[in-house]
C-alpha cells in the first residue's frame, strides 16, 4: 500500500480538488483506493457526498482502542471509499501533543489501512507546518506538493524543502504540481520555468485554473466525471498518469 499526501502548508492551492480527482481517477484505472480527509473543513468528504463526521474524532486517529477500519465509509465510485473528516479535528494537533508517540499516530492508522487492503490512500491535508504536518510526513510515502506559481507559493516550497531535510530517513518522495495555473500571465510561465530548471521533482503535468475545478463544490463530483473532455480533466489525467510513470504508485524497492 502507498499513502500519496497531498500537501502544502499554504492554503488555496488546489489540494482538496488534487486528492478528488487523483482518487477517482486512482480507482477507475484498477486500484483499491482510499482518500483520507483529514482537513477538519471536510471538503472531499463534502464532494463525495459523505456525512461530514468521524465517529471518535481524533480520539479515532490517537486511541489504540478505535479500530479505524469501522469509520471507513463507501461512495458511489467502485473501489473508491472515504474515511471521512470532522470538524473536531482542528484539535487533532492537541491530541497527538497528548499521546504517547506524538509523530507516530497517523502511521499507525496507516498500519491499520493496510490491513483493510487497499492499494492507495489519498490524503487530503489541511495547511499546517504542526505536529500533525510531523505526523503527514511520518505516514506518507509521497509527498505530492501542490504550487501555484507564485513567490509566496513557492517560497513555501523552499520551507518543506527544509523541514524534510530535519527529517531521520525513510523521508517521503516528493513530488511538486503546478496548480492554478494561469497561461496569460508572464510571472507563472516564468516561476515554472525557473523551478523545472532548478529541481527534478517538478511533474510536467499541470493544472490550469478553470472553471470545472470551481464547479466541483457545485457538483460534488470529479471533473473527469462532470467534465470528460475539459482542458482541467485531462490535465489531472496527466498528473496521474506522471504519478504511476514515475513509480510513486508502486512501492519502493
Amino acid at each position: 500500500m502507498i499513502v500519496i499526501a497531498v500537501y502544502n502548508s499554504k492554503g488555496g492551492v488546489g489540494k482538496t480538488a488534487a486528492t478528488v480527482n487523483l482518487g477517482y481517477l486512482a480507482a477507475r484505472h484498477g486500484y483499491r483506493t482510499l482518500v483520507w480527509d483529514l482537513d477538519p473543513q471536510g471538503a472531499a468528504t463534502f464532494y463525495f457526498r459523505v456525512k461530514h463526521r468521524l465517529k471518535g474524532g481524533p480520539k479515532a486517529l490517537t486511541s489504540q482502542r478505535n479500530r479505524i477500519g469501522d469509520r471507513i465509509r463507501g461512495t458511489d465510485h467502485e473501489l473508491l471509499d472515504v474515511l471521512p473528516s470532522d470538524l473536531e479535528l482542528r484539535n487533532v494537533d492537541l491530541a497527538f501533543d497528548a499521546a504517547k508517540h506524538r509523530t507516530g499516530r497517523l502511521r499507525r492508522v496507516v498500519d491499520e489501512l493496510r490491513r483493510e487492503g487497499y492499494d492507495l490512500v489519498f490524503v487530503d491535508c489541511p495547511p499546517s507546518s504542526s505536529l500533525l504536518a510531523e505526523n503527514i510526513f511520518a505516514a506518507a510515502d509521497v509527498l505530492a506538493v501542490p504550487v501555484v506559481p507564485t513567490t509566496l507559493s513557492v517560497r513555501t516550497l523552499h520551507q518543506l524543502d527544509d523541514a524534510l531535510a530535519g527529517l531521520d530517513p525513510p523521508r517521503p518522495r516528493v513530488l511538486v504540481f503546478f496548480s492554478m495555473v494561469d497561461g496569460r500571465k508572464n510571472l507563472h510561465a516564468e516561476l515554472m520555468a525557473s523551478l523545472r530548471a532548478e529541481r527534478g521533482d517538478v511533474a510536467d503535468a499541470f493544472i490550469p485554473s478553470a472553471t470545472e475545478v470551481e464547479l466541483m463544490g457545485m457538483t460534488r463530483a470529479p471533473v473527469a466525471m462532470t467534465a470528460p473532455g475539459s482542458v482541467a480533466a485531462l490535465a489531472y489525467e496527466q498528473l496521474w498518469g506522471e504519478l504511476e510513470r514515475r513509480g510513486y504508485t508502486e512501492p519502493t524497492p
